[in-house]
């Protein structure tokens, strides 16, 4: 089946639990802390780790089941893993594998609380972290140490969006025995399959394209074969981040409109990407899926499509009080953190004070755009009288 019959067939009562809801289309959302055992053999199956359910609701419920079963058929994965945020996720999926002494390679480009857990929670662990160029590619080899255990990518970057070049670094890091970690939020499950780029652990926030309704917080991890699976479990379980049942609930809502939502998505934002292209006040747009942006023809050849989610540099020369003019008489752009959910959003960036392998050359303001589901004429217009107001001020 195509991903957009799947997301409206998975995780759903009688795929879970064959006919026991009289035909309800939807899981139930299941609240549990105590599950209750037939037997003594099976409590003492469990207190040894032998038991094929979960045994407690921090382990998961019959909601998180149904939730995680969905996302790995869409992943291309074996496992996935919900979680109570797209940190605690990012956290799981480094931590499984690197201890006091190791190494990670961390993007330059990296969603900045990222970079806070390496610099300030790894770094207290005896863990230590080295920022590298996004666009490096297969010179990452030359990076790798004897106690590199983690090479952790954004297959496009969360701000400045720099498309990696995935398989020239899993092809590097495999060939030394290091686990690829890729943060693919941006690419959706719909829009690309990390895994087959060869990335070993995959990770997205859920909160944003997959709930897609601003209403929740997750995170989720996914991977391929046993060994990793298991590694990542024990350290999920041991944090015990568990996303709520009535949090699975929603996001198996978002799941069953995820396709139309992010062709629109996708459709808006490149229309509103082109129109400002022509903006006399924009120096550049950062979008993969325009021909002018750099790494253009690595999306080309590794993704089946874009989301709403880019940036622009303003020409240099507006003051800070002119850009507070345009983007606080916004109508239909609300300001604030995340994307992904039903309405528009923007949050300016300062990328000069944050890069720490690469130097960032632009000059002018920075201002990342999600594009929502509203009329893009009603965003072209809000924006361009925006501008209007960068000018005169």
């Amino acid at each position: 089946m195509k991903k957009e019959t799947l997301v409206t067939t998975l995780g759903t009562a009688s795929e879970i639990h064959p006919n026991p809801y009289r035909g309800a289309v939807n899981m139930p959302v299941y609240r549990a802390s105590t599950i209750l055992f037939n037997s003594l053999a099976e409590f003492e199956a469990a207190d040894n780790g032998k038991c094929a359910y979960p045994t407690y609701g921090r382990f998961g419920t019959p909601s998180t089941e149904a939730l995680e079963m969905a996302i790995a058929t869409l992943e291309g994965a074996d496992y996935s893993i919900v979680t109570a945020s797209g940190l605690s996720a990012i956290a799981c999926s480094m931590l499984a594998f690197l201890n006091a002494g190791d190494h990670l390679l961390m993007v330059d480009s990296v969603y900045g609380p990222t970079r806070r857990l390496c610099d300030g929670e790894f770094k207290r662990l005896g863990i230590e972290t080295t920022y590298y160029d996004p666009c490096i590619g297969a010179g990452i080899a030359d990076l790798i140490r004897e106690n590199t255990k983690v090479i952790f990518t954004e297959i496009v970057g969360s701000l400045s969006f720099e498309v990696q070049d995935i398989p020239a670094i899993s092809a590097a890091a495999h060939a030394r025995g290091v686990v690829v970690v890729s943060d693919n939020t941006w690419a959706t499950p719909f829009y690309i399959n990390p895994f087959e780029l060869g990335v070993d652990v995959s990770v997205h926030s859920a909160t944003k394209y997959i709930a897609g309704h601003s209403d929740l917080v997750m995170g989720v991890l996914s991977c391929r074969g046993d060994e990793h699976y298991k590694k990542l479990l024990r350290t999920f379980r041991n944090f015990g981040a568990r996303a709520s049942g009535d949090e699975c609930y929603l996001a198996l809502r978002g799941l069953r409109t995820m396709a139309v939502r992010l062709k629109q998505h996708a459709e808006s934002g490149l229309r509103v990407a082109n129109w400002l292209e022509k903006r006399p006040e924009v120096a550049e747009v950062l979008h993969p899926a325009l021909p002018s942006f750099a790494g253009h023809d690595i999306w080309k050849r590794d993704f089946s499509g874009a989301t709403s989610l880019f940036s622009i540099v303003l020409k240099d020369g507006y003051s800070h009080d002119a850009l507070a003019a345009m983007v606080d008489g916004l109508e239909h752009f609300g300001m604030g953190y995340s994307w992904g959910g039903f309405e528009s959003l923007l949050i300016t960036c300062h990328l000069d004070k944050i890069r720490t392998a690469t130097k960032w050359e632009r000059k002018g303001f920075v201002v990342r755009l999600h594009i929502g589901l509203e009329n893009a004429d009603d965003l072209i217009a809000d924006l361009e009288a925006g501008f209007a107001r960068l000018v005169a001020n």
